[in-house]
């Protein structure tokens, strides 16, 4: 393969094709970015900051560009897409203003005249980023590792080259020093060899559960450090003393903001039996009034999946659920016309081991499970390989609580929507990959956790 070709998802239609960097160029990036980053490491992180300042200050007066690309290339709708430019520049100006206390040395009692764990750089990592957030699973990632003085190198899924291309874009108008970040448009097979090169430090990977097995095997090989956010089959957990029109009102955003298309979207929503045939109708009421239609409109909720090869495997899914038993309450097929459109889904009466419960579904499906009692629920909801995110709602905050502690995930929300956050770590468990991005915990996974001794004492 010479190049690879952006596809509106709209309309099946190609927009442009991109040619494929060679290995001579691929070096070249290397070469860069390992001698950008000898000097940005040891500038003070006062002054790193500033380019994140910067960085914020592009991406908002870039907004309405950015986020057409988002559109164009992946299909999400264009007020999720202007709110996902608007993370990005916040979470840089999070870790603009957090940085220098995340990374300041800490000091350790003990026999030495001064004793300290210092946060340093590790080099050079690379960024292996998917489709479906296009500029903030870059810039979440990117924003805490430049300021802790390391360089980044993306590879992007091959479905939105533009996207990839802005990124680099806005580090460029930012003001990166010439080299320290760079995006690599180059064929999958290359991957393996870019993370064993000797100038690659660690590797972060967002994607499958799949993908991750392999680069955490390639890079594991090369003994680098890796974060993996992988996939997920979040529970959403209804217990019988919830706001059920509030629960309902939130499961549907939930599982349909992105067109389905996240790793942290809900998927299984395992109700207690009292109540639900009242949040059944209710859910499939809210999902059927959602707009589906040009992406470019401010109104419209639903656009199409991110490719045909997506929704046609989301379709087998729920044709298999069905075959086991589900009841289908709303969608359940293909929408005929140009693009990728799959209606908003909703499948009742799932039970534990149907492909619905057991298999993350990457698309506009929702699986309604009914459990017996609060016991039972939290079983189901931890009868899952993924452990990434989790709601649970109920009338009563301290029960909530409690029942937060059962529930094997990487973050609970209680009586709200999971979602992430620069102020607070995020990552999973089990399948879902192992690692942390975000808050103190994201910017401390790319450095040399180093103590430093002087002494003797005095």
């Amino acid at each position: 393969m010479t190049e690879i070709t952006s596809i509106n998802p709209a309309t099946g239609q190609p927009i442009r094709s991109f040619p494929l960097q060679d290995d001579a160029a691929i070096d070249a990036a290397l070469q860069a970015a390992a001698k950008a980053q000898r000097p940005w490491r040891l500038a003070p992180v006062a002054e790193r900051v500033k380019l994140l300042t910067r960085m914020a200050a592009v991406l908002r007066d870039g907004k309405a560009r950015y986020a057409e690309m988002i559109v164009r290339e992946m299909g999400k709708p264009i007020a999720e897409a202007v709110a996902e430019i608007e993370k990005c520049a916040w979470n840089c100006d999070f870790y603009a203003e957090q940085a220098p206390v995340f990374l300041a040395d800490e000091p350790v009692p003990s026999s030495a005249t001064i004793s300290v764990v210092a946060f340093e750089p590790l080099g050079v990592v690379l960024a292996i980023m998917p489709w479906n957030y296009p500029f903030w699973q870059y810039f979440r990632f990117a924003a805490p590792a430049l300021a802790a003085g390391n360089g980044a190198v993306l590879k992007h899924a091959n479905n939105v080259p533009e996207c990839a291309l802005a990124v680099q874009e806005v580090m460029e108008k930012a003001g990166a020093p010439k080299g320290l970040t760079a995006t690599l448009l180059v064929d999958t097979s290359k991957v393996a060899g870019i993370i064993a090169d000797p100038r690659i430090a660690a590797v972060t990977l967002t994607g499958s559960t799949e993908v991750g097995a392999i680069v955490a095997s390639q890079a594991g090989r090369a003994l680098k450090k890796q974060v993996l956010e992988l996939g997920g089959s979040d529970p959403f957990i209804v217990l019988a003393d919830a706001d059920l029109d509030a629960a309902a009102e939130v499961a549907v955003k939930a599982r349909y903001a992105n067109v389905g298309q996240s790793c942290v979207n809900a998927k299984r929503f395992i109700v207690e039996e009292a109540v639900a045939d009242r949040f059944a109708d209710l859910f499939v009421a809210k999902a059927a009034a959602l707009k589906i239609g040009d992406p470019m409109a401010r109104d419209t909720k639903i656009g199409p999946m991110a490719r045909g090869n997506l929704r046609d495997t989301l379709h087998g899914q729920v044709e298999r659920s069905l075959a086991e038993g589900a009841v289908l309450r709303l969608g359940g097929r293909p929408l005929d016309g140009e693009g990728f459109y799959y209606p908003p889904t909703v499948l009742d009466h799932v039970r534990p081991g149907m492909v619905a419960f057991r298999e993350e579904t990457f698309g506009p499906v929702a699986a309604i499970i009914r459990a017996k009692d609060a016991d039972e629920a939290i079983a189901m909801a931890n009868d899952s390989d993924y452990g990434l995110g989790a709601a649970l709602w109920t009338g009563d905050a301290a029960r909530g609580r409690a029942l937060a502690a059962r529930i094997d995930a990487g973050a609970v929300f209680v009586n709200g929507m999971t979602a992430s956050d620069p102020r607070y770590p995020f990552g999973g468990i089990k399948r879902s990959g192992y690692g942390r991005e975000l808050g103190v915990y994201g910017i401390r996974e790319f450095v040399n956790i180093k103590t430093v001794w002087i002494g003797p004492a005095t």
